[in-house]
């Protein structure tokens, strides 16, 4: 994660512009090398590979990595087989980090200010004191002073990057994984240009789901529920569908797109489906990295590896 700053959309939490991103999930370990071509983007080299069961365990308050050895022995295979590039994007799991949506009704002009007023914002949604967090933020897109603030406990956070630094490559930032499923669909517009009215992004993993609505480029909306929490899926569902009619004055979605871990998508997405189009009367699309970035060898892809890819390639094209 960078240094707590501001920065423009659709970055998140802009650092560097890597050509090479890598996503640390709790089943796997991808690396994407991703180059710009006159015609768009494509993804020049790509690897995944799974990783031991326990050997991530994405928690906001608790180390994540129980298994360093295996991480890095992943790491270390998938990067020789994109280039061994010095530095990287990293992408972990949402469930890493603590995001919130904070306003303001007036924004302080000097940096220090503002980010004592984050924290102080922000204190009570995180489990951990807010002096043990790396806290970055942008503005949330949605006009006024309102800000996406994500904040990691920061041992988690150096427990990612040192994965990286014991295989030789500098993470330039940290992010996480829906923010940049949510850029691939972003620069996936004709022109890269948002969308017009609100639309719906569902992030499904094994392990939690993450459901954000996004206003055009902005997000206004930003839960998610781990796989073990009480209640099912579809609940979530229901309380978001209500909440954006109730709170945030929703007139329907343009889109609804579902993106995440192929294996989570093939034992929930038939279900999902039809709970989501039932509820809001829209067709679900499935994301598809190769509707953004093009495969330089011509070659097939398997479904869980696209699904792997997405936001590795959602973050390298975003820095660019």
């Amino acid at each position: 994660m960078s240094a707590s700053r501001r920065s423009r959309l659709p970055g998140w939490l802009s650092a560097v512009h890597p050509a090479v991103a890598v996503e640390v999930a709790s089943r796997r370990v991808t690396a994407a090398a991703v180059s710009r071509t006159g015609s768009g983007a494509a993804i020049t080299a790509y690897a995944t590979e799974a990783l031991p069961a326990g050997a991530v365990t994405a928690n906001v308050n608790a180390p994540n990595i129980a298994d360093r050895q295996a991480v890095q022995g992943a790491l270390r295979r998938v990067l020789d087989l994109v280039g061994r590039p010095r530095q990287v994007g990293l992408v972990v799991p949402d469930t890493a980090a603590k995001v919130s949506l904070v306003r303001f009704d007036t924004v302080p002009g000097r940096a220090a200010d503002f980010e004592a007023m984050i924290r102080w914002q922000v204190r009570k949604a995180v489990p951990f004191a807010i002096e043990q967090a790396q806290v970055s933020w942008t503005p949330a897109g949605s006009g006024g002073a309102e800000f996406v603030v994500v904040a990691m406990r920061r041992d988690v956070v150096e427990e990612y990057e040192a994965v990286c630094t014991a295989c030789g490559v500098h993470a330039g930032l940290v992010d996480l994984a829906t923010f940049n499923l949510m850029n691939l669909v972003l620069l996936g517009e004709p022109g890269g240009v948002a969308p017009e009215g609100d639309w719906l992004l569902v992030n499904l993993t094994p392990d939690y789901s993450t459901l954000a609505i996004v206003r055009g480029a902005g997000l206004v909306f930003y839960r998610n529920r781990l796989a073990d929490a009480e209640g099912h899926l579809d609940d979530l569902v229901h309380q978001t569908a209500m909440y954006y009619e109730d709170r945030l004055g929703g007139g329907g979605f343009s889109r609804v797109v579902v993106g995440g871990d192929e294996a989570a998508l093939e034992s929930e997405v038939g279900a999902l489906r039809d709970t989501l189009e039932g509820r809001l009367r829209r067709p679900v699309e499935t994301l598809d990295v190769t509707r953004t970035a093009s495969l330089a060898n011509r070659g097939g892809i398997a479904a869980q590896v696209k699904a792997a890819l997405a936001a590795p390639v959602g973050l390298v094209l975003r820095e660019g």
